[in-house]
Order: structure tokens, then sequence, then C-alpha cells
């Protein structure tokens, strides 16, 4: 958006036709179906990457992807100190041990191959005791089960080889560009630590096709909010402090670390806390609810609670149904106002 792109949230890519040397798209969300031109189309769709080629589009691809889920624990602090660990488990697998958010430790990751859908998947009960297990192995400090206080899992669309152990998957990529009917670049495999050099291959590879002769300039730019004075969080929380002593100490630290330089877009004119509107959860008030909701694309509490501030680890399930009824309210709202 900053840079000129439009991002569409939930919105699905029904089908790409090819048309004047390009595609045409045809995008469909809740509220409405629209078609846009578009002369390249970048399949970069994760564990969906396959059935986007195969099903929205008319070209056909000769890589694939092995689906393989990666499941996380949270319990409460095993440690005090503000380092990782890495274990190695019996079946060579490695599981590290993190502080997460001041009062838990975060414990992953599983290896499990994975049939089922994306969209849906979720840790098993093995998985839990797998985690568990291992940690026991080293902490004096045995958990069970029953401590696991949140989980979460995720599917990684590895680059298919010919390897039968999930775990000894390649964590390669591969780009693989049809350049007829038009330029469709679909992007198979890869990892977090691998991200910024795909991206830069990718884009490269794209910018030949386009004829694009712009320079490079994302070397040295930041993350939205990243740009702190000196790089230094320590500097940038002491400017907070001064900007803002009005803030309650924890609040503070949580919205520098959280927003960066963009708290001033989060905070906007406020000068007390009463500004912020009404805390609607514990830590949570409206000014930065209407934040998440306008520059963050949230839409439920699980959005605004897990995905966006991980609040959820200190509430109970009543405060999840507070929330959504206030976003509902706002819906309304917005509604009449449009």
């Amino acid at each position: 958006m900053r840079f000129g792109a439009t991002v569409l949230t939930r919105t699905r890519c029904e089908q790409i036709a090819p048309q004047a040397g390009g595609w045409i798209a045809t995008l469909v969300s809740s509220s409405e179906r629209r078609s846009i031109l578009a002369r390249a189309v970048v399949n970069a769709t994760g564990p969906w990457v396959s059935r986007f080629v195969r099903d929205v589009s008319p070209v056909r691809t000769t890589h694939g992807v092995r689906l393989v889920k990666g499941s996380h624990i949270v319990v409460r602090r095993l440690f005090t100190h503000r380092f990782a660990y890495i274990f190695q488990s019996e079946d060579r697998r490695i599981v590290f041990a993190i502080p997460y958010e001041h009062d838990f430790t975060l414990i992953g990751t599983t290896d499990v191959d994975y049939d089922g859908e994306p969209s849906a998947v979720r840790i098993d009960a093995h998985e839990i005791r797998y985690l568990c297990s291992v940690v026991n192995r080293y902490f004096v400090r045995q958990i069970t089960p029953a401590e696991v206080v949140w989980s979460y899992s995720g599917v990684r669309p590895l680059l298919a080889d010919e390897s039968s152990d999930a775990s000894s998957v390649t964590r390669d990529y591969a780009l693989e560009l049809d350049r007829y009917p038009a330029p469709l670049l679909s992007v198979f495999g890869g990892k977090i630590t691998t991200y910024r050099k795909l991206a830069e291959n990718a884009v490269d590879m794209l910018a030949s096709e386009l004829g694009s002769r712009a320079k490079r300039w994302t070397a040295t730019a930041t993350l939205p909010g990243g740009d702190l004075p000196s790089g230094s969080f320590a500097a940038f929380l002491r400017t907070v402090e001064r900007r803002y002593p009005w803030l309650p100490v924890n609040l503070r630290r949580r919205y520098a670390r959280a927003y960066g330089t963009r708290i001033d877009r989060v905070l906007g004119d406020a000068a007390s806390l009463a500004d912020l509107g009404r805390e609607l959860l514990p830590q949570l008030y409206e000014r930065e609810a209407e934040y998440l909701c306008r520059e963050e694309w949230a839409r439920t509490a699980e959005d605004i609670l897990w995905r966006r501030t991980k609040l959820g680890l200190q509430l109970a399930a009543a405060d999840f149904k507070r929330l959504d009824a206030w976003l509902e309210n706002r819906s309304a709202r917005a509604s009449l106002t449009a």
C-alpha cells in the first residue's frame, strides 16, 4: 500500500485466462466479484501452489510440493533468562524451547506428512506428547499435555523429492516460469530463513520478463515500524517514554515492541489513557483495535488476540466473545455510515 500496491485480503483468485498478451484474473470476495488485467502473475500460494496451477490456470508445471505439518506448543515459562535452548531428540530431530511473550515458553516443532486441507491444519495429541517428552529429557521441571496453554500448526510446502522421512525433505525451492500465453511464475518450496533470497530471485526473473530496469532498493529498506533511531530498541523505548509518559509501563513496552515507529499511527493524537477509548479487554483499548481493523485488516477476535497481538495467552474464552461483539457493532456502524 505504501508503495502503490493494492492489497485485497480474503479474496480468492478463481481463474486466470490469457487476454491481450497478459492475464485476466477473476477475483472473488464475500462482497464482490471483479476482474483485473495483469501483465504477469506470481503464484506464491504456498501449500496451494500446485492446486492453483491445476484448477485456476491453463498451464502445467513440472515441480510439485510435499506438505509437511509443523506444530508448536506454548506453556508457562520454564526458565527466566532470555536465551533459547536447542535439543536433539532420540529420532535425531531438532526441537527448540525459546522465551515467548515474557511469561511463556514456545516449544517446537514437529515434522509430519500432511494430506488434508491446508487451511484446516491442527496439532494432534501425538504431537503434543512428542514435544513434551523431548523437553522433559532435558529440563528438571517436567511438563504434561494438560499444561499446554496454546498451540498452533502450519503446513510447510516443501519441494517434492525422493525422501521417505518428512524431516529430511529438502528445504530448497524452485521457481518455475511459464512464458506463454503470458508470464506466470510459480514458487515451489522454500522456508522463512531463505525468503529474502527467494524473493530477490523471483523479482529479478519477472523484471527481466517485463523489461523493467528499475534500480534495486530493498537491501536497506526496513519493515514497517522498523526504522528505529540508531537501530537501537533501547534508544527507541526511551523516546517513547518521553513522548508518552502517561502510558502504563507494560502497555508502553508492548506497543513499542509490536508496532515500532508506527506507534504514532496507533495512538494518533491521544494525550492521555482516556483518549485511547474503552478498555475492551485487559491491555486492549479501542484505539489499538481500531488501528488493527483499519490498517492490518483484522476482522475477528482471533485476528486481534492471536494473529496480531498474542493477548489471547492471558485471556479466557469469554473475552473472545466480548471482542467479537464489539467488532460486530463496529461493522454495523460502518455499514450505516457507508
